[in-house]
């Protein structure tokens, strides 16, 4: 008994040493290459202690993590970085350190700073390398001291209007997760390209976006790429959150540098915090922004022209938005948002409804919801423009009816065509009874400014795939055309180790995605068939070339990607 009890001890006093002596973990390595930067982010049980260098020929950044163990697999390939190839370990100059090293395409500044554990769990310690695209660190881009403009037509633009569209979260930072583990961040970049398309479509309006894939971008870039757009609208899109699941339907906030003034807008504020504690990388602005007399020109903008627009664009987005959704607000909600904070250009920001609601989570993820909320913030956005047509752009010129003198060779389609509208709306308009037209005839040109239905604006679907055997990352990434780390990241997945059985949900275009068949069964008809799938049922009818809507049990139907 007493040889056990010595051994015992034994044990206990080496294994405590060894926690001692290796008193962290490196637990993942997760790498999100952005447009700007390839942001790669250190998962540690503790808080990092680290130093690090960089060697050239080849090109290297070396970071030595001090008593440290590895929790996962490394090396790491990355294939999608325009800057970095490999993460990989090497020899350490002592036992108790993990040497990473960060194999460059070329000599680069980066920015390594630790992050803390975030408040509600979804991260712990972090460690986050930055490396920037350029050859030197990217600075934090400063927004431009604000100016009031008394009018709208007063701003003078190159031809096209141009409206940045934000979608919420990204990256590092998922945005509020649903009762079924959905991300916030994946709906909102879904809705935003399909707004982005609708009003690309429209002539005298481009569209930009602040991020097109998954990866975080700081609040104060996000209205950086506004005012360097010169942007005159900005919308950024969210799905809203709450710690019941009971409220549901969509809102629309502006600006108000006061306190917020519902329970609601101060827990949209308390979000937005906690995104910029989840994505780092500092505060929402830059410490010029502290500058008192920047701060009360702010407070001065409370009643000033971006405030009273950004509250007319919200108004017609709640009006529109109401007839394809519900809405959790009918009117205007006053916030303090950091990405509402561009006094310069009007902005808003819209809830596209809640995910912490089962019902509408499901719908969030739709592609038909999607592309509902999408056509009716369009619409909003054009009813705006035509109430308030800035001078100087192609766009007001298009709101004006106008007169055209008809010329030999000319067709009704023809005409219609180079205005962007359509012969039935020329014939109507001109009380024509036929397409027939005489040279010199005079037609009337109605303002052409309108959301196209035409425009396909469905991009991606997320998939779920089951592995089988022989599957492997790389053969899943092939059939579905996504790359390795996609799917890692998407799957949240530190090794290329797989399981069968297991389920990863994979992002990808619709064109790609396989064909889904569904097997009839008692009780079903097209309509519902139609609704489980998120699909129209005139879709199902072309697709299988049904002459009829009756089905038979057990007759297999093909469900369109469209």
């Amino acid at each position: 008994m007493k040889v056990v009890t010595i051994a015992r001890v034994f044990t206990a006093i080496c294994l405590l040493f060894s926690q001692s002596l290796w008193a962290n973990a490196l637990e993942g390595v997760r790498v999100w290459p952005a447009p700007d930067e390839t942001r790669v982010v250190i998962d540690l049980k503790t808080e990092a202690d680290f130093s690090y260098f960089t060697l050239s020929s080849p090109n290297r950044l070396v970071v030595d993590l001090n008593k440290t163990t590895l929790n996962t697999k490394l090396p790491l390939k990355v294939t999608d970085s325009p800057v970095l190839t490999q993460v990989r370990k090497s020899t350490p100059p002592e036992k108790s350190t993990y040497r990473l090293v960060f194999e460059l395409k070329r000599n680069i500044s980066a920015n390594i700073f630790k992050l803390a554990p975030t408040p509600g769990g979804q991260y712990g310690h972090r460690l986050v390398i930055d490396l920037p695209h350029g050859t030197t660190s990217s600075k934090p881009a400063v927004t431009p001291a604000p100016t009031v403009n008394k009018d709208a037509s007063s701003i003078t633009r190159q031809e096209d209007i141009v409206i940045v569209i934000d979608p919420g979260h990204g990256g590092e930072d998922p945005g509020s997760i649903g009762p079924t583990r959905k991300y916030e961040k994946n709906a909102t970049l879904s809705i935003s390209k399909k707004i982005a398309a609708q009003l690309n479509a429209i002539p005298g309006i481009k569209a930009r976006l602040t991020r097109n894939g998954d990866y975080f971008v700081n609040l104060n870039r996000r209205v950086a790429i506004a005012s360097e757009n010169n942007a005159h609208l900005l919308i950024s899109i969210h799905a809203d959150a709450f710690t019941t699941p009971q409220p549901r339907g969509g809102s629309v906030f502006v600006l108000n540098t006061r306190r917020a003034n519902t329970e609601i807008s101060r827990w949209i504020e308390d979000k937005e915090k906690q995104s910029e504690l989840l994505g780092g990388g500092g505060a929402a602005f830059p410490s010029s922004i502290n500058d008192k007399n920047v701060n009360q020109t702010l407070l001065d903008l409370q009643f000033s022209h971006s405030q009273k627009e950004g509250y007319k664009l919200a108004t017609e987005i709640l009006s529109e938005m109401g007839k394809v959704a519900k809405l959790h607000n009918s009117k205007p909600i006053n916030t303090s948002l950091a990405v509402l904070r561009s006094p310069q250009i009007p902005s808003v920001l819209v809830e596209t409804g809640f995910i912490s609601n089962p019902t509408e989570e499901k719908l969030l993820f739709q592609r038909s919801h999607q592309d509902k909320l999408a056509r009716s913030i369009t619409k909003a956005v054009v009813k705006y423009l035509k109430a308030n047509p800035p001078e100087g752009t192609s766009f007001k010129a298009q709101t004006k009816a106008q007169n055209y003198k008809v010329k030999s060779g000319d067709s009704l389609s023809a005409i219609a065509k180079k205005f962007g509208t359509s012969t039935s709306v020329l014939m109507k308009e001109n009380n024509l009874k036929s397409s027939g037209l005489a040279i010199g005839q005079v037609l009337r040109i109605p303002g052409s400014a309108s959301v196209s239905s035409a425009v396909n604006t469905v991009e991606t679907q997320v998939i779920t795939h089951t592995v089988r055997s022989g599957d492997y990352l790389g053969k899943i990434a092939g059939k579905y055309k996504v790359s390795v780390n996609a799917i890692k990241r998407e799957n949240g997945l530190r090794s290329d180790t797989l399981k069968l059985g297991q389920k990863l949900k994979i992002t990808v275009s619709v064109k790609d995605a396989p064909i889904r068949k569904h097997k009839v069964q008692r009780g079903e008809f097209l309509g519902k068939i139609a609704s489980k799938y998120g699909v129209t049922v005139s879709s199902i009818r072309q697709a299988n070339k049904l002459s009829s809507d009756e089905l038979a049990i057990g007759q297999v139907l093909i469900i369109p990607n469209k």
